[in-house]
């Protein structure tokens, strides 16, 4: 087991700890907040000496994204980061990133998208990626997010597919907890050295040139697609295995999901990034109360572990799905539609609602989260009827 220290850090200042022990070789880079400190903390590590990272400072998030699909085709092992306006700015390229099948590793700082302006945290720019073809992975705290940076690396290059790894803005980039960090030689040693040769067909590899960025006509594009498709698929089995290998060496056992007194639930609430904290208060509050409620918090995004949400719904009557981000299409938020996506094939499906919560980075409390569950018990048993499926928690009158 790896050797730990237990140390007092913000969430940005962990990613940055996890990212001078993996030493990437090139990181892209363009402010933003809540992300600015972020590369602000690594570029101390790089004028000290302390990685052999290049950091290339750009004119903006779409050309950052630009430099690292050159720096991964090339072989290098390669880093960006941003927030809400400009993970906007980079998503023409995410489809390029993930097309041409090259590992970056990208840290999303959640934050809202305008208008109106807000630099706080919601998930609008997480949401507006998940269709990008990219691994997604939501992070609960500063803990979560320098362990889940250090497996990113191992996720993307199994499967040569980028990764973005996502933690909220503020609530986690900005707060300070105990973080408990291995050692660096763990931490190399887990990621591996970084050789061209890691990477199947590396663009420097000039003994077997290879063509980046082709054309394909619509006689091929469909073929292209429909790889892309099935390899994606196996993103389940290699985030499994990463996640196996990571708790042999820091004792932390990662999933898909967090499961929160989901046995006996018959309403179970689900949420993604901080508010899981403030969720699983509201379960302890109201199993007090006699209610048998749970909660899941989703550690994978994409791809969506269908398989493991349609099991722990199984047998309750109602889920309440917390999303925090509205997709303003009458339907209910993104989510909300991944979840009830999941539930399509299953024999008992429970009655689902939709709450839309802390965006533009209002804080969650833990009433708002009990106005939910018992929002959704009347709703379950009928005593108050919906005219939609969503809803808005936390709107003043």
């Amino acid at each position: 087991m790896a050797q730990t220290k237990v140390v007092a850090l913000t969430g940005n200042q962990a990613a940055a700890e996890a990212m001078r022990q993996i030493n990437f070789d090139i990181a892209a880079v363009y402010p933003i907040s809540p992300q600015t400190e972020l590369m602000g903390f690594f570029a101390e590590y790089v004028a000290n000496g302390e990685v052999d990272t290049e950091m290339i400072a750009v004119d903006g998030e779409h050309s950052a994204l630009a430099t690292c699909i050159g720096s991964a085709a090339a072989g290098a092992r390669t880093i960006t980061a941003s927030a809400g306006p400009g993970i906007a700015y980079m998503v023409e390229n995410m489809y390029v990133a993930s097309g041409m099948r090259v590992p970056i590793v990208l840290l999303d700082v959640n934050r809202a998208l305008s208008a109106p302006l807000s630099i706080h945290c919601d998930h609008a720019d997480s949401m507006l990626t998940r269709d990008t073809g990219w691994i997604s992975i939501f992070c609960e705290n500063a803990q979560e997010a320098y362990h889940q940076i250090i497996m990113s690396v191992k996720i993307s290059e199994k499967a040569m597919f980028p990764i973005i790894v996502n933690y909220d803005g503020y609530v986690v980039s900005h707060s300070i907890e105990d973080v408990e960090i291995l050692d660096d030689e763990t931490v190399r040693n887990f990621v591996g050295p970084s050789d061209i040769h890691r990477i199947p067909h590396p663009l420097l590899d000039v003994k077997n040139p290879v063509t980046y960025g082709a054309t394909a006509q619509p006689d091929y594009y469909t073929e292209c697609k429909y790889q892309q498709h099935v390899d994606f698929l196996k993103v389940y089995d290699i985030v499994r295995e990463v996640f196996d290998e990571f708790a042999a060496v820091s004792g932390k056992r990662y999933d898909f999901i967090e499961e929160y007194k989901t046995e006996d639930a018959e309403y179970i609430g689900i949420s993604m990034g901080s508010s899981f904290g403030t969720l699983k208060d509201t379960v302890d509050t109201l199993r007090s109360q006699g209610k048998k409620v749970g909660a899941v918090k989703i550690t994978l995004y994409r791809p969506f572990p269908v398989k493991q949400i349609a099991d722990v719904l199984s047998n309750a009557k109602g889920v309440a799905v917390l999303d925090r981000a509205d997709s303003f299409d009458g339907i209910g938020g993104p989510l909300f539609k991944d979840i009830t996506s999941a539930l399509i094939s299953s024999s008992n499906r429970p009655f689902i609602h939709n709450f839309i919560y802390g965006l533009g980075g209002r804080e969650v409390l833990e009433e708002d989260f009990i106005k939910a569950f018992e929002r959704l018990e009347r709703l379950e048993k009928g005593v108050e009827s919906r005219e939609n499926f969503v809803e808005y928690l936390q709107v003043r009158e």
